[in-house]
């Protein structure tokens, strides 16, 4: 049972604290340790006879490499902390910094304060910290479609994902997703360098995030229904069915899905990447398009509402799981 403690101590202190500036200006995040390691085997490894086959060999090796680094390392810490009485409250620690509830709260509340306070160009910036697409030139609405984008795509990624695989696999399950959803975001990119070398961290992640995706999206449908009632929670689940499937991404559309059915907003669409118009596909295209910084507000109460959701579904689940001895591996405390 001491897990379940390690488990829901490590949520409400990433909740509570999250990553304190103050702190991570002196020591490195372990997120950025993940992204140097990431940076040298990609110096190491990638080919300098450059063709298809040969870059996604050498990125296929990168992400073996960076797994079983990622899972030795954690299962080493998480062994020696099994030596001490209060080593459960170390490991909650070191768990809380690779979850981002807090992180992504205070980033998505930074585009509403920007917009309301100080106008578009504000917004643009702010918003330009969260997402990957061009936003020098973007509208209010499309500031806020981002926005609240990125707070449903996270809330999967960021916050669902690694609290399903610290669940499945204990320390060492939590450090190898964030190894991989790093991989993901510094190489998993469409373009000349990584489009091949990339494939193999993107295509991991995609498996990594499948579940956390679903469980995302229907948390948010059931929140729907605590907030706001039936009507709500059917139009969230609605959009989700339907339009999950014909989002670009293979996982981002349930979570962006529900939470544009529930704040009744349109999501995704057209957007550009690298001077490049995408066509995407509207995500509750019947929503209203002309969304703006108090819309943002809202996806934030649903974003915060869900997480408690996930936390006690979670932790119940996983004490229920514990206690009956259904469970029982060494992962746990």
């Amino acid at each position: 049972m001491l897990f379940v403690c390690s488990y829901f101590l490590a949520i409400v202190l990433d909740a509570l604290i999250g990553d304190p500036d103050w702190f991570y200006k002196k020591v490195w995040h372990p997120v950025v340790w993940i992204g140097k390691f990431i940076e040298r085997l990609e110096r190491l490894l990638y080919p300098v006879e450059r063709n298809a086959k040969k870059e996604f060999r050498a990125g296929l090796k990168l992400v073996v490499r960076l797994v079983v680094v990622a899972g030795i390392a954690a299962f080493t810490i998480h062994l020696l902390l099994k030596q001490f009485e209060y080593g459960w409250l170390i490991e909650a620690l070191i768990a809380s910094t690779l979850i981002a509830q807090r992180s992504l709260y205070l980033h998505v509340r930074e585009v509403a304060q920007a917009l309301q306070s100080s106008g578009i160009e504000a917004g643009r910036k702010a918003v330009a910290m969260i997402v990957g697409r061009e936003t020098a030139n973007i509208d209010e609405p499309a500031v806020t479609r981002a926005a609240i984008e990125s707070c449903a795509e996270n809330f999967s990624d960021g916050v669902v994902a690694p609290l399903f695989w610290y669940a499945v696999l204990g320390l060492p399950g939590l450090a190898i997703y964030k190894a991989i959803n790093t991989a993901d975001s510094m190489i998993g990119h469409k373009n000349e360098r990584y489009e091949q070398f990339g494939k193999a961290a993107a295509r991991v992640d995609d498996f990594a995030n499948w579940p956390a995706a679903r469980i995302a999206g229907f948390s948010v449908v059931i929140t729907s229904l605590l907030l706001h009632g039936a009507t709500s929670a059917r139009r969230a689940w609605a959009v989700m069915v339907r339009d999950a499937s014909k989002h670009r991404s293979p996982n981002a559309g349930w979570p962006e899905g529900a939470f544009s059915g529930s704040l009744g907003v349109a999501l995704a669409g057209p957007r550009t990447y690298d001077g490049q118009l995408v066509d995407g596909h509207w995500v509750g295209g019947e929503g209203k398009r002309n969304s703006n910084a108090e819309d943002i507000r809202s996806a934030l109460k649903l974003y915060v509402a869900s997480c408690c959701v996930v936390a006690a579904l979670f932790t119940a689940v996983l004490y229920a799981l514990l206690s009956s001895g259904f469970v029982q591996h060494g992962f746990y405390f």
